[in-house]
């Protein structure tokens, strides 16, 4: 699980003076994640965390294999390492007499680094002197409040941490950013559809209208055509009516014409 949280702070006793090979003994741990999740597959030898919650083992390892650095002075907490897996690092320190605060965790090693020292400062408060010669896993009740309390402090990175509140920030101004775009191209995608549709109307339009004045221009000729034929019907109909009136009147005239004139 490659995330940012806090997963557990350990603090082991340290001892170098036996030869090459430290001796380490786990003094106290707090799994602030208690139902941490479970990894896929068998664990490798020398990996982070090899199994669920078994990290006192692996940091057990990184600390015989890569000690911190001991502080120059008495006292004085340093010497800070970080060793990562593949979803996983470990982040820790030490002083010059030998006792070491670790957290394995997905975390801003500075923002971890600041932890430790707060966590050691706290814990030579309350245990002291007593580090140096508790049996291991003996100080987990007695440690456990100082541990509880920094693990809870500094779970939420950005109310102790001003570069990572300005990242947060900054994180939300580009999703802000991002959905304005999406947004703004989403309208220009619906506008670019609008203006589509628009040219379509428009030359749906011009074909209507060129199409109206065919139809009308058509119907133009048809309406004079009906009239010229229903003129020379009207004008047919008067000739076959008016011609043989007229022939018959000329007739009778000439009839009438040709009686008057014998005595």
């Amino acid at each position: 699980m490659t995330d940012d949280k806090i997963r557990c702070t350990l603090i082991y006793r340290i001892d170098s003076s036996l030869g090459s090979s430290p001796s380490v003994a786990m003094l106290a741990k707090y799994d602030f994640v208690s139902d941490y999740e479970a990894h896929e597959g068998a664990a490798s030898e020398g990996s982070l965390y090899a199994g669920r919650g078994n990290y006192g083992d692996a940091v057990s390892m990184v600390l015989k294999n890569d000690p911190p650095g001991a502080g120059s002075e008495v006292g004085a907490f340093g010497g800070f390492k970080v060793v990562q897996s593949d979803a996983h690092q470990v982040v820790y320190g030490g002083d010059s007499d030998g006792i070491a605060v670790v957290t394995g965790l997905r975390y801003p090693s500075r923002v971890a680094t600041q932890m430790l020292t707060e966590t050691y400062g706290e814990f030579s408060k309350v245990i002291g002197e007593k580090a140096k010669s508790a049996p291991p896993a003996s100080l987990n009740k007695s440690s456990k409040p100082i541990l509880t309390k920094m693990c809870q402090k500094y779970s939420d990175v950005a109310s102790v941490d001003k570069a990572s509140a300005l990242i947060g920030k900054v994180d939300g101004v580009k999703v802000q950013m991002q959905d304005n775009i999406a947004s703004m191209l989403q309208n220009m995608e619906q506008t670019e559809v609008i203006s589509d549709q628009a040219n379509q109307l428009n030359e749906q339009a011009s074909v209507f209208k060129k199409k109206s004045t065919d139809l009308k221009r058509q119907m133009k000729c048809k309406n004079m055509k009906m009239t010229l034929i229903i003129v020379g019907l009207i004008v047919g109909v008067l000739l076959v009516i008016l011609v043989p009136l007229i022939s018959k009147a000329k007739k009778s005239s000439s009839n009438d014409g040709g009686n008057g004139e014998n005595p």
